[in-house]
């Protein structure tokens, strides 16, 4: 999959996986892994700059196998923002088909 179509989606795909459940990084690295190859280091850098503009929370959570996990969770705000991302993002694509044909 081309990194440049990929990089731009990115940041949708980890706001979506969040709408319904809270997840835990390495968790949203599997999920969104199964689907495009991703670096589990890029989400992270994502789910940072979500977390520093107040679209999600973080929680820890004890792990009876390991360290405690940390939880990502949308906040009002990363939900409003989650459905704009995903209206231009329908709107992009259904441009694009326009011009593709």
């Amino acid at each position: 999959m081309n990194a440049q179509f990929k990089k731009g989606a990115l940041e949708l795909c980890v706001l979506s996986k969040l709408v319904d459940t809270d997840c835990y990084g390495y968790e949203l690295t599997e999920a969104i892994s199964k689907e495009m190859v991703v670096a589990t280091g890029t989400l992270y850098l994502i789910l940072k700059r979500l977390k520093d503009e107040a679209y999600v929370e973080t929680y820890l959570v004890e792990s009876g196998e390991g360290p405690a996990r940390k939880y990502y969770h949308l906040t009002d705000a990363g939900r409003i923002y989650q459905q704009q991302m995903k209206a231009e993002w329908q709107e992009f694509v259904q441009a694009v088909e326009r011009v593709i044909g």
